[in-house]
């Protein structure tokens, strides 16, 4: 049995109900193709940051994208791997369980190679992204400083204040 949040988590912008602040920005960010390499996304537990962060990636990728309300068309090959969690350009870590120095050295490792034929970006979505150690931060900096431009990283946390 499946989690109730994974089982009703929006797969379209329209589905986002009471978020207008965070999804009318990613909205007009798609449209324009104004994507930056990071973003940081903060708020109290429960409030939809990676529900978000997986539907940005969803629609970044799709190779149907509606170029009017930037909605992903959920058909495509990349909307659907992404749904069910088994897209290989959207990779998602939890850094309160990986938190260390060794696992950054593998996301970097990572993050070399180019999206896959499917996938226009390589998305990282790093939660709790606040749990990291300050070697690991460290060690990372360089990466989120010069990123490649097929990569984008996605930070979610709920203490943006204890983030390096």
């Amino acid at each position: 049995m499946s989690a109730l949040y994974r089982m009703y988590r929006p797969q379209f912008f329209k589905e986002v109900i009471g978020q207008e602040q965070v999804k009318h920005p990613l909205q007009e960010a798609l449209k324009s193709g104004r994507i930056v390499h990071s973003y940081l996304f903060a708020g109290p537990r429960g409030t939809g940051k990676i529900t978000m962060a997986r539907l940005f990636a969803k629609a970044l990728n799709c190779e149907n994208r509606d170029p009017k309300t930037a909605e992903p068309c959920g058909k495509c090959e990349s909307c659907l791997g992404i749904a069910a969690g088994n897209f290989v350009d959207l990779i998602e870590i939890d850094a309160a369980s990986n938190r260390g120095i060794d696992e950054i050295r593998n996301l970097k490792e990572l993050v070399r190679f180019a999206p896959s034929k499917k996938g226009r970006y390589k998305v990282f979505i790093i939660d709790e992204a606040h749990m990291l150690t300050a070697a690991a931060s460290n060690a990372f900096l360089k990466t989120l400083e010069e990123p490649p431009s097929h990569v984008i990283f996605i930070f979610a946390t709920t203490d943006p204040h204890k983030m390096l």
